[in-house]
């Protein structure tokens, strides 16, 4: 055979790709359309983008970056909470005039709900700088906004003598009923040992005509003696013997008896004579007359600061207005006391820096396992109190108005 020449291949023509393929031989997606009513050359970005050999991006091995730790989002301080400390620091440093201006004004935005006690603040600053006037028109807004009794006009403590006589608190124990020797006892044996003595019956529930008896054969016995009792709690003892007594029932004189004494002392004229007459028509006999240099007698006589051996009860006494004190017998009185009750019901104001001096000294008696008990605190004081962090180390309590 002949042989032939060996075959060479023909050099291979270059074949333009079909339409929606690539040169590799892969298929081309096809184009978005166009928008209608827009040609292809008005959209942005309208080329096709050719696929990648690169796999796709796998979201779930993303890894967002920690939050820096040294970033802290601030809690949103409560408006009223700010007033409330920025009025009382204001009042510890002696101005009124803007303690004033900032309370009216936040008592013109909050009428309602928490805001109260920014009301509360100012009627006590009303009361403890004797501005009477303004005071009675704060009473008709209060009631015209939160819809209940506002609080009641008493008079604050003055500034003291020297001379000022020192006195004691003495919680009543007990019910005020007649079989109760212990309460009793107690309060004859005070009176005893001090010329001057303060009996709180604000934990009195329950009373009787004995009791009753008792307790003015207590006043009388005093009285003879020139011996002088403050009543604190006397507005709700007085709201029980209303509760005992009624004209034309001949039971519970002793309850008729008191609460006529109680009218006298609180120079209340008015209601004296109401109840006299009911007295008099129901027992058919002369009632207690009236004696207005009583009412005299019976108004309340700010006191000094007691020392802890002329404490003859409970509690430990504060008066008037504070400044740089250091309250050093206060340890002492602490150690023979638990709980420890503090009474500030004649406290005017105290300066910040006492009020730190009593922090230092309450939270050494607290962790001895004492309880503290601050009583008859005013709302300006008790913002103080809690600036400083007081209440942390105690309990407030807050003055009845």
């Amino acid at each position: 055979m002949v042989a032939r020449p060996a075959a060479v291949p023909r050099a291979r023509e270059e074949i333009p790709p079909l339409s929606g393929e690539l040169p590799d031989g892969r298929r081309k997606p096809p184009a978005p359309a166009p928008a209608a009513g827009l040609a292809r050359s008005d959209i942005p970005f309208a080329t096709p983008v050719v696929d990648s050999d690169l796999p796709p991006l796998d979201l779930s091995e993303f890894v967002f970056s920690e939050t820096e730790t040294r970033f802290q989002v601030e809690d949103e301080v409560d408006p009223i909470d700010a007033e409330a400390e920025e009025a009382a620091m204001l009042y510890a440093n002696c101005q009124d005039g803007a303690v004033r201006a900032l309370l009216e004004h936040s008592t013109r935005l909050h009428r309602s709900g928490a805001g109260e006690r920014l009301w509360l603040m100012l009627f006590d600053l009303f009361r403890l700088t004797s501005q009477k006037v303004a005071f009675e028109a704060l009473e008709i807004e209060y009631a015209q906004s939160f819809e209940k009794s506002p609080p009641g006009w008493r008079d604050a403590a003055v500034a003291l003598p020297v001379q000022a006589k020192a006195a004691g608190t003495l919680f009543f124990k007990g019910e005020l009923t007649g079989d109760n020797n212990v309460g009793f006892d107690a309060v004859g044996q005070a009176l005893e040992k001090t010329s001057r003595l303060r009996v709180d019956l604000s934990k009195v529930r329950r009373l009787d005509a004995a009791g009753c008896e008792r307790f003015l054969a207590l006043l009388r016995k005093a009285r003879q003696g020139r011996r002088e009792i403050d009543l604190l709690g006397r507005d709700y003892v007085a709201a029980l013997l209303d509760s005992r007594i009624a004209p034309g029932r001949t039971e519970d004189r002793g309850c008729w008896l008191l609460r006529l004494e109680f009218c006298q002392l609180a120079g209340q004229l008015e209601a004296f004579e109401e109840a006299a007459i009911n007295y008099a028509v129901t027992f058919e006999i002369s009632p207690p007359s009236w004696e207005a240099d009583r009412v005299l007698n019976a108004e309340a006589v700010p006191l000094t600061l007691a020392a802890v051996d002329q404490l003859v009860t409970d509690a430990y006494v504060i008066k008037g207005d504070i400044r740089a004190a250091r309250f050093g017998d206060l340890p002492a009185y602490a150690a023979a006391n638990n709980p420890v009750l503090i009474d500030c019901a004649d406290v005017t104001r105290m300066d910040f820096l006492s009020a730190g001096a009593l922090l230092n000294v309450l939270t050494t008696v607290r962790r001895t396992g004492r309880q503290i008990v601050f009583l008859h605190t005013n709302y300006l004081l008790a913002e103080l109190f809690r600036v400083v962090g007081l209440k942390s180390v105690a309990d407030v309590v807050l003055a009845r108005n």
